[in-house]
């Protein structure tokens, strides 16, 4: 998301005993596109078949530790139903909370009661929480296989500008470990998640944006 850098400000990390190994591990993910395989054909069948895989996963909830383009550092907890939902919910003393609701991004303040709105379709953010991820599509900026990880790299130039997303996944086991974010200015936000359960159920209020105290929204003004 272009503005990921805006609310991770001043942050930082609670889980210290976590962010030396998880530090090297961002570092060295931040690989430039350029040093992929380009996709110009369809990717391998196992590149395919972790996208499916991560596809069929409609619910998923653990920890995160996320490094923002500063060197900045936070935790907490996530939340994701596909398609189009995430929640954030930073470690304290951070205020911060980030929830896509299918709709928009709100980013969120609690300490000063504030929340900024952008569309998801708008942002990377989308690819990662749609229905489907296909690399037969124009949207793949490269793929990369390696023995410990295999790396999709997706954007649209048209959408989202040069801003792209990139996801790491196991090879062997196909779960998701981290995603990077590049925004238009080619500064990376790296989240990696941990101690992660799937197929669990919500209650809808998990990604409820607060609308009716967002100014400007229809439902700020009845």
């Amino acid at each position: 998301m272009s503005h990921s850098d805006t609310f991770l400000s001043g942050l930082t990390v609670t889980r210290r005993d976590l962010l030396g190994a998880f530090a090297v591990a961002a570092m060295a993910s931040a690989i430039p596109l350029g040093a992929y395989a380009q996709a110009a054909a369809p990717a391998s069948g196992t590149a395919q078949a972790i996208a499916d895989h991560f596809s069929g996963v409609t619910t998923m909830q653990g920890e995160f530790v996320q490094f923002g383009p500063r060197g900045e550092q936070t935790g907490g907890k996530f939340f994701i139903q596909r398609p189009g939902k995430l929640r954030f919910n930073y470690d304290a003393p951070s205020p911060m909370r980030v929830i896509a609701d299918g709709r928009n991004v709100a980013i969120g303040n609690t300490k000063l009661k504030t929340w900024d709105l952008y569309p998801l379709s708008k942002t990377p953010l989308s690819l990662l929480l749609a229905q489907h991820i296909d690399l037969s599509a124009g949207m793949v900026k490269g793929v990369k296989e390696e023995s410990d990880l295999t790396t999709i790299a997706l954007g649209n130039n048209t959408v989202f500008g040069n801003s792209t997303i990139t996801m790491m996944f196991d090879p062997k086991t196909y779960d998701l470990r981290q995603w990077t974010i590049t925004d238009n200015q080619g500064k990376d936000t790296s989240v990696m998640i941990f101690n992660v359960k799937t197929g669990m159920q919500f209650d809808d209020r998990v990604f409820r944006v607060p609308y009716e105290t967002i100014p400007g929204t229809p439902q700020s003004r009845d």
